[in-house]
């Protein structure tokens, strides 16, 4: 089992998901200059980065990156888009992406699971619990066809399904205490500390909550593989 990767930034990796989906991640780290395949491997994931998702003057790989976003979806690939990587994915096929009215969402928030989370592949089981958010923009209106899964107070559209394995995230289940105390020390923000201490006391739940999770993908893209 093979998962392409598109890693945006240095300070934005796979953090806990380095392990929970395996040695098969196979990175591509397009500000060092490497090329963005045409197709994924057996499943894709798209990170997170500081650039919007329609800046593509900032970061001229994110057309390539939503060519192949559209690509895996329409060709079935376990898809799973992080922050970043979901607006990308949300833009390819066919949904907006703005600069959020609400501000920033940054910190340890609450998520809730909507009705059709429940029989997720991926989000079966989770409930009300926390993650990790850091954005400016939002996704405001979702694909065609997407069926939501989870919500938010600050921002609704938390987390969607598109066909049957093409995933979005607006949190971040892989970003560990210390990848996420690196982004608010870079931003220099007034409550880092506050902040970083909360995801601290938090990290117990948020590997209990999103390890099953992003298992739960690799036993997808496995099984796609295999068929």
């Amino acid at each position: 089992m093979r998962i392409t990767v598109i890693e945006h930034e240095a300070d934005a990796g796979l953090g806990y998901l380095a392990g929970w989906l395996g040695p098969g991640c196979e990175v591509v780290r397009p500000y060092l200059g490497e090329e963005i395949p045409m197709r994924a491997a057996d499943g894709l994931v798209v990170l997170g980065g500081e650039a919007a998702a329609w800046e593509d003057e900032r970061s001229p790989w994110q057309p390539a990156t939503r060519d192949l976003l559209r690509r895996a979806v329409d060709e079935g690939t376990p898809t799973l888009g992080v922050c970043l990587g979901a607006q990308l994915l949300t833009m390819a096929c066919g949904g907006t992406v703005e600069r959020g009215a609400n501000g920033l969402e940054v910190g340890l928030r609450e998520v809730v699971a909507l009705p059709a989370a429940a029989s997720d592949p991926l989000l079966a089981g989770v409930g009300e619990c926390v993650a990790v958010q850091y954005h400016r923009d939002a996704m405001t209106r979702l694909p065609e066809g997407a069926v939501p899964l989870m919500t938010g107070r600050q921002y609704p559209n938390q987390a969607y399904r598109l066909g049957e394995a093409a995933w979005a995230v607006q949190f971040h289940p892989e970003a560990t205490p210390e990848i996420f105390a690196s982004w608010t020390h870079a931003s220099g923000l007034d409550a880092a500390e506050e902040l970083n201490t909360e995801v601290k006391a938090a990290e117990k739940a948020l590997i209990a909550t999103w390890r099953p999770v992003a298992e739960a993908f690799a036993r997808v893209v496995s099984t796609s593989a295999r068929a």
